[in-house]
């Protein structure tokens, strides 16, 4: 872990926190971008509480010099710039009381002159209510976060108002997975209270999502975060997971921390690998269930329904290859099969190269024999015309034609046949 005197921020930002201090604004970074310092976490996102200003209007006009800023979270006193590669909220200090159900159901207030402490007593744990003082150059941990991270543990700032929000025990689950921090016993029976008593269904469906995504896009170990929802009652939100037997979930945390190895760049194709391992014990109309009650993506629920449904085998012609393709993007399918059957990698290695030499490792083979090929014959568009394209398909994947030239040959023995 990082020493507090080591903490520093991205020199662009000076220019800013300049004229912050010349506009009598006290600029103080605060929360996620602090404590992945000390945890030595490279991150771009970073929040900032201003303390002295007059209106969110002054605000915009101090920082549009810096770059188009965007005020869509103006009524909860945000606003956000895009800084080169860093991604910047500006805040304003807020108190906030709960006066409906859901996330979102709270009456915010913004004050401009509240010190840091009250300010902060509202955030959820105490690993993200650690601030710098840009002025000053001091760190600001009323709530001894920077010991927390240092003991690996998760506390809640306010124990008595962190059951408020439905949302921050799916955050716990998440925090304790990307960062294998234990979980105060306080906290872990107060998630649990918030379960048994059903808080959770306040929650729109998109939300639980975004932090399901978060627990299987960055965590090393996935499995922890899914055993803390477990263990609080939470799965009965993510329906029928709740209703797995203990081998069959055991199974299905091994194979999310196997696929960990294996995730690829594309953030999209890794939630997806995700969500079908968590419901590859499941029938399709179970697994249906499970998916759309995260998402009503119908190309997700598509493409992982078409995973589920093809068998693995430990070895493949190329004709079998060149089908499968067809059915499923054959990368994502072997990750899927190298992870729930507990593949040796060598086997999961020499398919992978095998489909990458064919080209069709993320798509199927493109046809040789194309529509104006057939039309340069006479035949017009019909019912006939997609006949004849289906037919020198399945003859070009059997590869019974291997070449455009001998597609041209197999289309003019089927015409004169």
């Amino acid at each position: 872990m990082k020493s507090i005197k080591e903490f520093d921020y991205p020199k662009i930002l000076q220019n800013i926190f300049d004229k912050l201090k010349n506009n009598e604004i006290r600029a103080i970074i605060v929360g996620g971008y602090i404590r992945d310092f000390f945890l030595n976490i490279q991150s771009k996102d970073i929040d900032i509480e201003l303390y002295g200003v007059d209106s969110f209007e002054a605000l915009e006009k101090i920082l549009q010099e810096f770059g188009e800023v965007n005020s869509v979270g103006k009524s909860f006193g945000v606003c956000k710039l895009s800084l080169k590669e860093f991604e910047i909220d500006f805040t304003l200090p807020r108190t906030d009381s709960k006066i409906s159900t859901g996330h979102k159901g709270f009456e915010v207030t913004l004050e401009k002159n509240l010190d840091f402490t009250t300010a902060t007593s509202r955030r959820d744990f105490t690993i993200n209510a650690i601030g710098f003082d840009t002025k000053a150059k001091i760190i600001l941990d009323p709530f001894h976060g920077i010991g927390d991270i240092k003991n690996k543990i998760l506390k809640a700032v306010n124990i008595q108002t962190f059951g408020e929000d439905p949302l921050r025990v799916l955050r716990a689950a998440q925090f304790h997975s990307r960062l294998h921090f234990s979980i105060d016993k306080e906290l872990s029976l107060l998630c649990k209270k918030m379960c048994d008593e059903n808080i959770l269904s306040e929650l729109a469906s998109q939300r639980v999502y975004g932090e399901i995504q978060k627990i299987v896009l960055k965590s090393a170990q996935p499995s922890l975060g899914f055993s803390f929802l477990k263990e609080i009652n939470a799965l009965q939100y993510l329906a029928p997971l709740d209703s797995l037997s203990t081998k069959d979930f055991n199974d299905i945390l091994n194979a999310l921390d196997k696929v960990v190895s294996l995730k690829t760049n594309n953030n999209k194709t890794n939630t997806l690998l995700m969500l079908s391992i968590l419901c590859y014990k499941f029938d399709e109309e179970k697994a249906v269930l499970f998916l759309s009650n995260l998402s009503n993506e119908k190309s997700l629920i598509k493409n992982i329904l078409a995973l589920k449904k093809n068998s693995f085998s430990l070895s493949y012609t190329d004709s079998e290859l060149f089908a499968l393709a067809v059915d499923v993007n054959i990368e994502q399918f072997l990750v899927y099969s190298y992870a729930i059957h507990n593949l040796d990698k060598k086997i999961f290695d020499t398919l992978n190269s095998r489909a990458k030499e064919l080209d069709i490792l993320n798509t199927k083979a493109k046809a040789f024999l194309q529509g104006r090929d057939i039309l340069k014959y006479g035949i017009k568009p019909s019912v006939e015309f997609s006949t004849i394209l289906n037919k020198a398909y399945e003859a070009q994947i059997s590869l019974e034609i291997q070449s455009y030239e001998e597609a041209i040959v197999w289309l003019e023995n089927y015409l004169r046949a």
